[in-house]
């Protein structure tokens, strides 16, 4: 050193964050790099993803024109160029209202909306919002993985209530308010389900209403899949049930448009007796959203005539692919040993298959099978365990129909190979 002097060696001050440490198999992302660090790379088949919904690798799920065009010309108009407003630019709250309005009693006006960088920041944003020292909230078992992760870095305790496998994956409202207290600050619905692929029914949805203003509650209800339905039961959004209890809806464009890389969603209101704003929730979601990213001002832009303008042919043609790979799934897994797909889906993009690991060898659980299946098949799937269910598998449907088949074969054929021998 310079002048003859040493510097004396010191301990570091800093260190990664212990809390942000998690299992790989207990986040989706988490679990998908685990199986992909388990291809065989010397199989020169194609890998089959049957792990996200994410259909838009495939060239049958291609967004409409309508929408492509519109990001285009919100760019080139130069017009979003600038640093949008905290709760999103006026226009795209505006459309987002009036697209949301048309299956609700209660007309929403812009006020409610509040743009946000795809579903999942919508979700961070408002468990940010409930937490505090102390406090709970209630989310199904199964559930996306997020809420877990976002509720406890938000300061809430996480508590689960049952979905019924035998009811069409309903909510146990027993077990709903077995764990409920005065801690408790709302609960978590994602409908159409993910991972279970069910989609509740009007009255069903009411009753959930009821349960939660009696135990004083908000629901926040996760639409991300919202008309993406094809069984008997129509898709009925949460908000119809603003005048029981409180709610608040999330969403976004990424699934119904087949485009999940463009990150724009919503978090809306639905308080017609002003129950969210004396409680100072209102003002809460306002002051978060002043110190969070917001989604890219072109995209904001080209949202008003996205929503508007996509044709209902476009809709049809989508919804029609996915509710036919739904049913060559749902058929196929039937003549697949050890796993039982206990309902049909009837919306959304996966469904939740049971594993009777008994029947097989050398099986551990769920994430031994799906790494094997991985090293193996090169077959993605999601092990249940990802999603709060052990031994169970979320089986992703909405992929070209050939990969589909084919990975419906390999997923056969390694369970075959590996169920005991009688």
């Amino acid at each position: 050193m310079e002048n003859g002097t040493t510097l004396t060696k010191k301990k570091w001050g800093f260190s990664g964050n212990s809390e942000l440490t998690a299992e790989p198999e207990t986040t989706i992302r988490g679990a998908l790099t685990l199986l992909m660090s388990n291809l065989n790379i010397s199989d020169e088949r194609p890998v089959i993803p049957m792990s996200l919904s994410e259909p838009s690798a495939f060239p049958c799920f291609t967004t409409s024109h309508i929408a492509s065009d519109a990001i285009a010309e919100a760019v080139q108009s130069t017009d979003f160029n600038g640093y949008p407003a905290a709760e999103g630019i006026l226009p795209a709250r505006r459309a987002v209202a009036e697209y949301l309005s048309q299956d609700l009693p209660n007309k929403l006006s812009l006020d409610d909306v509040f743009m946000t960088m795809g579903c999942q920041q919508a979700a961070q944003t408002i468990l940010h919002v409930l937490g505090g020292s102390k406090l709970n909230v209630l989310l199904p078992k199964p559930c996306f993985p997020y809420y877990d992760v976002f509720a406890q870095t938000s300061g809430l305790e996480v508590r689960f209530f049952d979905l019924l496998p035998e009811k069409n994956w309903e909510v146990d409202l027993d077990s709903v308010i077995a764990v409920a207290d005065e801690n408790t600050v709302g609960m978590v619905i994602i409908n159409p389900g993910n991972p279970c692929g069910n989609v509740f029914t009007y009255s069903h949805l009411k009753k959930v209403a009821e349960t939660a203003r009696k135990l004083g509650i908000l629901v926040i209800s996760d639409e991300v899949y919202g008309h993406i339905v094809f069984g008997e039961n129509p898709f009925v959004p949460m908000g119809v049930f603003g005048s029981i209890t409180p709610v608040i809806t999330l969403g976004s464009i990424s699934k119904r448009w087949m485009v999940p890389g463009w990150r724009i969603g919503w978090l809306v209101t639905h308080d017609p007796d002003g129950i969210l704003k004396e409680n100072g929730i209102i003002r809460s979601i306002k002051q978060y959203f002043h110190i969070s990213p917001y989604p890219p001002a072109f995209i904001q832009g080209a949202l008003p005539h996205i929503l508007a303008k996509t044709n209902k042919d476009f809709f049809s043609g989508v919804l029609n692919m996915i509710k036919e790979a739904a049913n060559s799934c749902y058929e196929g897994l039937k003549d697949v040993p050890g796993v039982t797909c206990p309902t049909r889906p009837q919306g959304s993009m996966c469904v939740l298959v049971k594993l009777d690991i008994s029947m097989f060898e050398n099986i551990k659980d769920d994430l031994d099978f799906c790494v094997k299946l991985a090293k193996e098949e090169s077959v993605l799937i999601l092990p249940g365990v990802s999603v709060g269910l052990r031994n169970w598998l979320r089986v992703t449907f909405a992929i070209d129909p050939s990969y589909l088949q084919d990975g419906i074969k390999r997923l056969k054929s390694f369970c075959e190979r590996h169920s005991k021998r009688t």
